[in-house]
């Protein structure tokens, strides 16, 4: 494992390296920032997620990395699960079928936007939100370190910003796809778009996919279509307006609550196969996505714009499920209890924004200058259905919780559990409302030709009430402001110094072991780095430092039985004094003509004040690499690509049920590699193929969330053909 780790780190150097020799031969960068035409894995203009003053990446003092459509065609992503898990930095962990958490410097990631709109997701994205598709967006931004300043709440880990595919062209053009792969999934894809009339000022932009499979984990069938629409208008010379809508549905029959027991009643561990499954054959997690959007922009002369934002998100989810949990008797392969759960669910989220955005002249220079609002407020709720045997239990409603013991589950393919008599009369367990308003402001400072500055602050209230589950959700803070200041340095013509500071923000609906609320989170974010660039900016790279020290972290306690009953649930203790530092080098970009790469590395240490580590269940060493060549092969292109993913150790600590011994669950370090192959059969005509997890590792992608494991996907394969025109 060591030469292993030795080869991938040190690709990476030579990534550098490489680009450090080019450095004389190829042209620097404007010296203003100016944004060039760059390789397919770069970003050829300014993004808005970090500060909102629409900055270069180069301009831009936090680290920020961006998933190209390149990147997404070429690595065959689906979902936001699989673009945030090849990102730089960034960890998932898989709750179950649906579930899926986000995790960057050590800490998880809740702070997503949609074209810059902060997006409220269910815990995990319940709803399908993590799992949700990317081929309604252009790309995926990825803005590592706090972003309070921009997102409200603001978390140290990063920001994930969808950015929507735009109707932004007249010429009438697109694709169209179909696949097929492992487990018996195929795939249907387009992408279409152009002018509406003649002038080219009224276009229009459709997008649809529909999927079909299996799974590698028994009796699982998935369903899935979505169906993105969007329609721009110039009405005037100097005003857009654009509005559109996006719907999925998921329906993944078989589905999976939970994962696998981890111990044996003898206290040894299972290590179950890989496609043993824990639902039976009448369970289902379907899911829907919706996202009804309108923006109108409006510019005044060269120099200043408005832009309008609404969005409404509609998430819900309709489920059958059941939970297994306890220990496997090893004689018999049966698992000591069980739990049946049937519900509803909806989340919806309004929200209004405005975005003032301009320059100013001051001492005889320009600098950017931006003033924003948003407000948004969310509503949400569940509902289960209790079947009409179990035992009265006023947190699951009247009736019965007295459910199978000793139920059937190694081996079999689909637990033996027949469908419970459900009752008809929902029982509210869940009722919430949150809401969210503030101010922002914020100043590029053009101090000199080498030197920029950008400081700005948020004003942010934030609201929840309601109850959910245990007893009432009632908490928030009024008008906490967030402070951020940022300072880049041009110490040549392709390198830039940065530096940039703000404050953390986040209450946490987390429960300590009498069942109240935990205090936000709080504390500060460093970070300090060098971004260069080579080839007239088609060849990038970063490095950064930084630093976290956060209060009130919430970490896992014991579990706890409400008073009025129920299943026991998980408590936290607010740990105080966590510091996460560490490193983050990233190279992407051409590095000659047709030669694609994103190679990165990542490193963290997060320790208690005492010094003991916090956080142990996130690796702390992460590598990642991909690059594609394109070459011609009898007058067409071929491209061939392949990458690894290395991801460190990580473990969960706890007891052993049974022997009651501390026990650690660990994943050991493992390597995921990856090959792809693209031929162009005629100018319109393509064929793709990838192979994921090409050496078919075993690994868990999960360990130690209650007392549970589960299994990363084995070896898998995807070919399709596109014709686009």
């Amino acid at each position: 494992m060591k030469s292993i780790k030795s080869l991938l780190l040190g690709s990476v150097a030579m990534s550098f390296c490489a680009a450090a020799q080019a450095q004389e031969a190829a042209p620097g960068s404007d010296d203003q920032g100016a944004i060039v035409v760059t390789g397919t894995y770069t970003l050829d203009h300014s993004i808005d997620t970090a500060t909102g003053l629409g900055l270069a990446l180069r301009e831009t003092p936090q680290s920020v990395s961006v998933m190209t459509a390149q990147r997404i065609l070429d690595q065959n992503l689906i979902t936001v699960k699989d673009v945030i898990q090849n990102g730089v930095g960034v960890a998932v962990n898989e709750v179950d079928d649906v579930r899926n958490s986000f995790y960057a410097r050590g800490f998880e990631i809740r702070n997503t936007q949609i074209d810059g709109v902060p997006a409220a997701w269910t815990l995990a994205g319940a709803n399908g939100e993590t799992s949700a598709d990317v081929s309604i967006y252009e790309r995926v931004e990825i803005v590592r370190g706090a972003t309070g300043f921009l997102s409200g709440a603001g978390d140290p880990s990063a920001s994930v910003n969808l950015v929507r595919k735009h109707a932004d062209f007249a010429d009438f053009k697109g694709y169209l796809n179909a696949g097929v792969g492992s487990w018996d999934s195929w795939r249907l894809s387009a992408d279409l778009g152009g002018a509406l009339t003649p002038d080219g000022r009224v276009r229009a932009r459709v997008v649809g996919r529909y999927e079909r499979g299996k799974s590698y984990i028994d009796i699982q069938d998935r369903k899935k279509w979505v169906l993105y629409g969007v329609v721009e208008a110039d009405v005037t010379d100097s005003t857009l307006v654009r509005v559109g809508i996006s719907h999925q549905d998921t329906k993944p029959s078989g589905a999976t609550w939970g994962a696998l027991p981890t111990f044996y009643s003898d206290g040894t561990t299972t290590f179950l196969p890989r496609s043993q499954t824990t639902a039976a054959d009448w369970t289902y997690w379907n899911t829907t996505n919706q996202n009804i959007f309108a923006t109108v922009r409006q510019a005044f002369g060269e120099r200043w714009s408005l832009t309008v934002n609404y969005n409404r998100l509609k998430n819900s989810g309709d489920t059958q499920l059941l939970y297994l949990y306890g220990n496997v008797n090893k004689a018999t392969g049966t698992i000591d209890s069980s739990n049946p759960y049937k519900s509803t669910g909806e989340s919806v989220q309004e929200s209004f924004d405005g975005q003032l955005k301009g320059e100013v002249s001051l001492f005889g220079r320009d600098h950017e200058v931006v003033l924003g609002a948003l407000h948004s407020i969310l509503n949400r709720h569940t509902d289960n259905f209790v079947a009409p045997y179990t035992r009265n239990n006023p947190a699951w409603g009247a009736g019965l919780n007295d459910w199978a013991n000793n139920v059937p589950l190694v081996g079999e393919v689909g637990v033996p559990f027949p469908e419970p008599v459900w009752g008809t009369t929902p029982v509210r367990n869940e009722q919430e409302r949150i809401k969210q308003t503030g101010y922002y402001a914020a100043v590029r400072l053009n101090i000199a030709d080498p030197f920029k500055a950008v400081v700005g602050g948020r004003l942010a209230s934030w609201h929840q009430t309601g109850f959910a589950w245990s007893g009432p959700s009632d908490y928030g803070n009024d008008d906490v402001f967030i402070p951020y200041v940022g300072a880049l340095l041009d110490v040549a013509p392709n390198h830039r110094l940065y530096a940039s500071y703000t404050r953390i923000f986040q209450p946490q609906n987390l429960l300590d072991r009498n069942l109240r609320q935990l205090d936000p989170l709080n504390g500060n974010a460093f970070e300090i780095g060098v971004k260069s660039s080579f080839f007239g900016d088609k060849f990038q790279t970063s490095i950064a430092l930084f630093q976290i020290k956060q209060d009130n972290v919430g970490q896992p306690d014991i579990m706890v039985t409400p008073p009025g009953g129920g299943l026991p649930q998980q408590t936290y203790v607010a740990a105080e004094g966590i510091t996460s530092k560490g490193v983050e080098l990233e190279a992407t970009g051409q590095l000659l003509p047709g030669w694609n790469v994103n190679a990165s590395y990542s490193r963290f240490w997060a320790d208690y004040s005492n010094g003991a580590p916090a956080n142990t269940d996130q690796p702390r060493k992460l590598l990642k690499v991909f690059t594609t060549y394109s070459f011609p092969v009898l007058g067409r292109d071929l491209t061939l690509g392949g990458g690894v993913n290395y991801r460190g150790v990580a473990y969960s600590t706890g007891a052993n049920p049974v022997t009651l011994a501390p026990f650690r669950f660990t994943q050991g370090a493992y390597t995921l590699v990856s090959v792809m192959a693209r031929y162009n059969i005629t100018d319109q005509v393509e064929i793709q193929a990838n192979v994921e997890n090409l050496l078919d590792k075993t690994y868990f992608s999960q360990v130690g969330f209650y007392s549970q494991y589960r299994y990363g996907a084995p070896r898998n394969f995807t070919v399709g053909a596109t014709y686009r025109f």
